[in-house]
């Protein structure tokens, strides 16, 4: 899984205080790779750490990412098992990339709170047994990012999975979601009820806007019933802008954690699309594991799973969405609605 970024890293210590910021979470048993181009970050991917057995393949794949990324150069981290005892496990990787032309900047093992660098041959800059991590706090990298408004990464993948965990069931949404019925293609009048979900998503995202929450729980039903209808959702998926794009993330969050069982699919691929499109690719990738959750067979999430493991750059998946959004408004608002 990718994320893209932006900044410039002058030292170890920015370094491994940034991979947790670009990863979404503090990575272990893990290779993360960050592309270099133009002397800034474009690019960190971050995949499990491979066994023996697969680690040419996930070099391979990492290089055709590089390549495609049109990286320059690049910085290898390697958060090893406990298991690991071979002097340079991140040979493989390396091998892989340079096989691609593209050149290695630096090579770090990380283990048991120590880091070393596996191109330094200098024991008294980098000893054996490697040098202490410092902490993230202490590093201008958390200073810069936090500053700007980022959140502090999560400690480990749980902790990020619960962010975006269900809630326990409301009693109101519940009586709610029973007076609302999905739409039956072969009786309804099907484009007025599609109308009426795409004005709910509306109403729902200026009351999020002015209060951080809603409270309505017709309204929150009906959106959440109407969001099982594609065209729906796909409208749903193009009201993200550049104006309101932590906003209403926020609000897919929120509802996303509020939905029960049934009602989660659609929401999750739409809060994926969202984090996706910020560079959060390591949640983009949780939402659709409650995607599938839901419903193992939600071709959506099968697409987006597809989309988000090519390595897509966010910019062109925000480009698609954007050239598709005017053709599903003038489906749903161009045709006379029902008498």
């Amino acid at each position: 899984m990718t994320t893209h970024t932006a900044t410039q890293l002058t030292s170890p210590h920015d370094l491994l205080a940034a991979v947790p910021f670009m990863v979404g979470y503090h990575p272990a048993n893990s290779l993360v790779v960050i592309a270099l181009r133009d002397g800034q970050v474009s690019m960190a991917m971050r995949v499990d750490f491979p066994s023996l057995d697969i680690a040419s393949d996930i070099a391979i794949t990492v290089a055709s990412h590089l390549t495609r990324e049109g990286a320059e150069s690049v910085i290898v981290v390697g958060y090893l098992p406990d298991t690991n005892v071979e002097i340079d496990p991140l040979l493989f990787v390396r091998q892989g990339i340079e096989s691609r032309g593209i050149s290695i900047k630096e090579s770090i093992v990380v283990k048991a709170g120590r880091f070393r660098s596996t191109m330094c041959i200098d024991l008294n800059c980098c000893p054996l047994e490697g040098t202490l991590v410092p902490p993230l706090s202490d590093s201008r990298i958390t200073a810069e990012r936090v500053a700007s408004g980022k959140p502090l990464p999560y400690l480990d993948l749980d902790q990020m999975r619960a962010s975006i965990a269900s809630t326990l069931p409301d009693k109101d949404l519940t009586r709610a979601l029973k007076k609302i019925f999905e739409i039956d293609y072969d009786v309804d009048c099907v484009l007025d009820l599609q109308r009426e979900g795409a004005h709910a998503v509306d109403k729902l995202i200026t009351e999020f806007e002015k209060s951080g929450i809603s409270k309505d729980y017709q309204l929150i039903a009906l959106v959440l019933t109407r969001l099982l209808d594609l065209q729906v959702r796909d409208y749903a998926m193009g009201m993200t802008t550049v104006e309101n794009s932590k906003m209403i993330w926020d609000m897919w969050r929120w509802l996303l954690r509020i939905a029960p069982r049934g009602y989660v699919a659609p929401v999750a691929t739409v809060f994926a699309a969202s984090s996706y499109e910020q560079g959060e690719g390591a949640l983009a990738q949780r939402a659709l594991d409650r995607a599938f959750e839901d419903d193992p067979k939600y071709q959506m999430a099968k697409l987006l799973r597809r989309t988000f493991t090519a390595g897509w750059p966010p910019s062109a998946f925000t480009e698609m969405r954007a050239d598709l959004h005017p053709k599903i408004c003038a489906a749903l608002f161009t045709t006379p609605a029902s008498e």
